[in-house]
């Protein structure tokens, strides 16, 4: 647990919750264009079970009911898209933390957890993509040892880049918090 935050693998009841989650950190941003076909697919992506999603959860003595801080979806080779290149690659996608829930730890928390799992499972490069004006996840990143890789940069409408970051991963590094519940 860090500051009264828990990560753990979402529940499959919580996943309309974690939709609109979703959107409404994307919203609150403004990273979300009225015209972008992108909400739909923001609000249900990895649904369908193409990726491992995870929750981040207040906690005030270690119940995992608590209230839902932020999530993000960690997907693996060959489900992954666009800038992973190998099996030995994980993708982070769709880091959103609540607006109320900003600068409160989740999003350190959700992205250390990505790190742990992907290493465990064997992964040696964890690989994301942001939009140019995202500077505080740019940030976030930045801090947890992310380094741009701007020959993955990629442009899903034209007129639109988002940028590639990358952390290279150390597979034989123990994980520290059982699979399914990372404390944070």
């Amino acid at each position: 647990m860090h500051n009264g935050v828990i990560v753990r693998d979402a529940l499959p009841a919580e996943l309309p919750r974690i939709g609109a989650l979703r959107l409404a950190a994307y919203q609150a941003g403004d990273f979300l264009a009225d015209e972008s076909n992108y909400g739909e697919t923001l609000r249900t992506l990895g649904f369908d079970g193409t990726g491992q999603i995870l929750a981040a959860v207040s906690s005030d003595g270690g119940d995992d009911d608590g209230d839902l801080l932020g999530t993000v979806m960690l997907q693996f080779w060959p489900h992954a898209q666009h800038v992973v290149r190998s099996p030995d690659e994980a993708e982070v996608r769709a880091l959103a933390v609540a607006p109320e829930a900003q600068g409160q730890g989740a999003g350190r928390a959700l992205l250390r957890a990505c790190i742990e799992i992907a290493a465990a499972r064997g992964a040696r490069q964890l690989v994301l993509c942001t939009q140019a004006d995202m500077a505080a996840a740019q940030h976030l990143y930045a801090d947890a040892g992310f380094r741009r890789l701007p020959d993955r940069d990629w442009s899903p409408v034209p007129g639109f880049t988002l940028l590639s970051y990358g952390l290279t991963l150390d597979p034989a590094a123990p994980v520290t918090s059982p699979p399914g519940r990372l404390a944070r």
